[in-house]
């Protein structure tokens, strides 16, 4: 049996907004959750099992759309419910980043606004000071404590997430910055621009390292595999490139796409990693073969938004169409 055959569609929600769907996240938030005789109000006698308690855990899928509303849904059982809609953006949702905990979504719009919500109760935490300039797509530090934003001055922003400040902003020295990423290690930050050009920066010095002319066409997605050693771009060019972090080394160019290539997500587990493009598929790619091992074609539109599950065994897109598909694959 061919490995593409136990790949297909687990479900498909259509109309999920009343527009276009430009952004996609996944959290799992882990609940500490008191044995049932505990919760029931029973005695145990066992005081070695009363200061347990059953861990328990959520998936929550996040769409923000160009209706301005980002919505969370519950992923449980095989069905898909919504559980908040969250208002306050105008002029679209551009780009949503989960904290590292699960439990903190930053949102950001063509307003210029960025947006710290709680995931667990669907309250806004804070509106960030960003100042006069657009916020475009957003990650979280490792460490949950910052959040990162391109800016169309060719600028990273760097907020905390504490004080809602900017406290940083490092200069790619180029055009609008359309993607940046974090590696998980905590060591680099990369840009992708309107231009084309890659930038990597060192976050412990706050300097520029590496300049990369990796795409004649804009880099609308970019991210670090799990381990932090390389760095997979998307440009409207179609193309995919997978660099060394290190040696800012070119590994491997990876083709298939018929337009442009708006998403990219690596899977927790670093075995593959997911595109979306305007040519209205997913597709799903082996990293150490750097062979395209399945494509989606259910879209109706172009894909704006591709992720993975924290088990690696599901992925979620978004797309102009309005829809939102979930998809199994294998482990």
């Amino acid at each position: 049996m061919s490995i593409t055959t136990l790949y297909y569609l687990h479900l498909k929600r259509e109309n999920a907004h009343e527009d276009s769907i430009w952004c996609c996240g996944w959290s799992k938030i882990e609940h500490e959750k008191p044995k049932e005789a505990e919760k029931n109000g029973e005695h145990i006698e066992n005081s070695q099992d009363s200061n347990h308690t059953q861990p328990s855990s959520e998936d929550f899928l996040i769409t923000g759309g160009l209706d301005d509303l980002i919505k969370i849904w519950r992923l449980e059982n095989g069905k898909l419910e919504e559980k908040f809609q969250l208002e306050g953006h105008s002029l679209g949702v551009i780009s949503v980043a989960v904290s590292p905990d699960g439990k903190i979504l930053a949102s950001s719009s063509q307003d210029s606004s960025l947006i710290l919500w709680d995931l667990t109760n669907g309250e806004k935490l804070k509106t960030m000071e960003t100042g006069p300039t657009d916020v475009w797509t957003l990650d979280f530090s490792p460490d949950g404590k910052h959040v990162i934003s391109g800016s169309n001055a060719g600028k990273i922003l760097i907020f905390s997430v504490e004080s809602g400040k900017q406290e940083q902003t490092l200069d790619t020295r180029g055009k609008f910055t359309l993607s940046v990423a974090y590696s998980p290690d905590g060591k680099y930050i990369a840009s992708g621009a309107l231009d084309g050009i890659i930038s990597i920066f060192d976050v412990a010095q706050g300097k520029l390292v590496h300049t990369l002319e990796g795409h004649a066409m804009p880099i609308r997605s970019l991210c670090f595999s799990p381990d932090s050693q390389l760095l997979l771009t998307a440009s409207d060019d179609g193309h995919m490139k997978l660099y060394d972090v290190a040696h800012a080394n070119l590994a491997g160019t990876l083709s298939g796409h018929a337009s442009w290539v708006l998403s990219v997500a690596f899977s927790p587990d670093g075995k593959r990693f997911a595109s979306g493009s305007a040519d209205r598929t997913v597709r799903v790619w082996d990293l150490d073969s750097m062979q395209c091992q399945h494509v989606f074609k259910e879209h109706s539109d172009q894909v704006w938004g591709v992720k993975f599950n924290s088990e690696s065994n599901k992925i979620m897109s978004v797309s102009e169409d309005k829809s939102m598909n979930i998809y199994d694959c294998p482990l």
